[in-house]
């Protein structure tokens, strides 16, 4: 078969390297754009919020082609799984999805069936994919969405599969077509790849190179969303604080921050941050701002020096320690979040409790914990490691008792105070308790009287749980 197959070698090369920038990349023929008029689409996204930007462009391009979208499987026409590969259980998930929708195939068959996204850049993922879900037609990387449509009229024509799987460094591409999932917030992709390669992480070679996109094409992106109505918006990268390293004359992460807050739209967030690249006048900038809001999200990923050497994180634990230090003394109520890995090959019982003494000391907001999964072709997964999985069990149980302690906490200060929601709409079970987010981050159920998504309001906090808070409107 001529496939375009992904090949990891290929995909952890690097060079200095300033990527092309390819402007309305998705260049559609009229015999396309008919493709899917009368028929529907479903995609399921998995991930971090690159993903979900992701999804949002791969629906974009759907619809232009004449898809509608659908909520119900069994009306769908074509159903995409747009993947995550940071972790085992992912992979696991979606190859379980892939094994349920098999039944919609078997029903309906020209429903085309498609994986995308990181776990399609893995090697191992496709061939699994190939050799036992034959039901799955369409499989596509990172680097291939301006391919859709070319791919989908391929299996349509011919009722084979259509494979493009590229390990490059990779291209900008600018005016993708994209259908936003929300009406008043929205990510803007300032970045893509990463040039860390942490010893665990997948993502340098899921995601290419370090590639930022012109100041000037974010900005304008973000003034076309003010100018839209939208109240928030998400700067997103893989690691954003790296932000414009690789372009001559462009400015950095402080830069841009500064000159996006200056546009003057309501709330302006980012992620995610690497404690590495977190300069001083990023701290300072986000201090001066009122609209950038007071919300860190800084991976931890260790307490321990050894540990962190081993993952290839490039800090020391007191250099975290100084960098939490000085965010709290310069952001007004700054909510800090983290991540945190646990049973990194062969981590002993004190270097898992130099971790729990960072969390004595941060007082996380919330945190993301997990035990160590091992992605095949990373260094991390080539350690030979003698610590059993139910040491691992434990200590994550230990670990997320003390960040559920501290989240409920940290939650309990906003007892009896009022804070501004940025309303994201009513619960599916009760129309009267509507929800959304302060500027800290903190998710807020309250009461409403009168409230509309995309108002910011007014909001007395009444009880303080672990993971949320409630309220009623003022």
């Amino acid at each position: 078969m001529n496939y375009n197959l992904p090949d990891l070698n290929k995909a952890k090369f690097r060079s200095r390297y300033q990527a092309p920038i390819i402007r309305d990349p998705v260049k559609l023929t009229e015999k396309q754009r008919q493709l899917g008029r009368g028929l529907f689409y479903h995609v399921i996204t998995y991930g971090c919020q690159a993903n979900v930007r992701d999804g949002e462009v791969i629906s974009g391009i759907l619809e232009e082609m004449g898809y509608q979208p659908t909520e119900m499987l069994e009306k769908a026409d074509i159903i995409i799984l747009n993947t995550c590969a940071i972790r085992d259980n992912a992979e696991k998930r979606v190859l379980g999805e892939i094994g349920f929708l098999q039944n919609y195939k078997q029903r309906k068959k020209s429903l085309i069936l498609g994986v995308c996204g990181c776990m399609a850049q893995e090697e191992v993922v496709v061939e699994k994919i190939l050799k036992s879900h034959p039901t799955v037609q369409l499989i596509f990387g990172t680097h291939n969405l301006p391919e859709i449509p070319a791919m989908i009229e391929k299996i349509m024509e011919t009722n084979k599969k259509s494979v493009s799987v590229y390990s490059m460094q990779g291209n900008i591409y600018e005016g993708l077509p994209s259908r936003r999932s929300l009406p008043h917030k929205a990510s803007v992709s300032i970045m893509d790849g990463c040039d860390k390669f942490c010893t665990y992480c997948i993502v340098p070679y899921t995601r290419g190179q370090q590639r930022s996109r012109l100041m000037n094409d974010i900005l304008e992106e973000v003034r076309d969303l003010k100018e839209s109505g939208y109240k928030e918006i998400l700067l997103l990268g893989q690691n954003v604080n790296a932000y414009g390293k690789e372009l001559d004359g462009n400015g950095d992460f402080a830069d841009l921050l500064e000159k996006t807050a200056q546009m003057g739209i309501e709330r302006i967030r980012f992620m995610t941050s690497h404690p590495w690249d977190f300069t001083e006048r990023m701290v300072d900038v986000i201090g001066t701002y009122s609209n950038i809001m007071p919300y860190i999200h800084l991976p931890l990923q260790s307490g321990n020096n050894e540990i962190l050497k081993l993952m290839g994180r490039r800090y020391t634990r007191d250099q975290y320690k100084e960098l939490y230090d000085k965010l709290v003394a310069r952001i007004p109520e700054v909510s800090i979040s983290t991540d945190i890995i646990v049973g990194f090959p062969n981590e002993t019982e004190q270097q898992f409790l130099d971790t729990l003494d960072i969390v004595e000391y941060c007082k996380y907001d919330n945190a993301f914990s997990f035990i160590f999964s091992p992605r095949p072709g990373t260094p991390a997964a080539r350690m030979e490691d003698a610590t059993p999985l139910e040491e691992k069990k434990d200590r994550l149980l230990r670990l997320n008792e003390r960040l559920d302690y501290y989240s409920k906490i940290q939650n309990q200060k906003w007892e009896n105070r009022t804070v501004k929601v940025l309303v994201d709409g009513p619960s599916k079970n009760n129309p009267e308790i509507y929800s959304g987010y302060t500027p800290q981050q903190k998710l807020v159920n309250f009461v409403k009287k009168e409230a509309a998504v995309g108002d910011i309001i007014d909001v007395l906090i009444t009880e303080a749980k672990k993971n949320s808070l409630n309220g009623i409107q003022l």
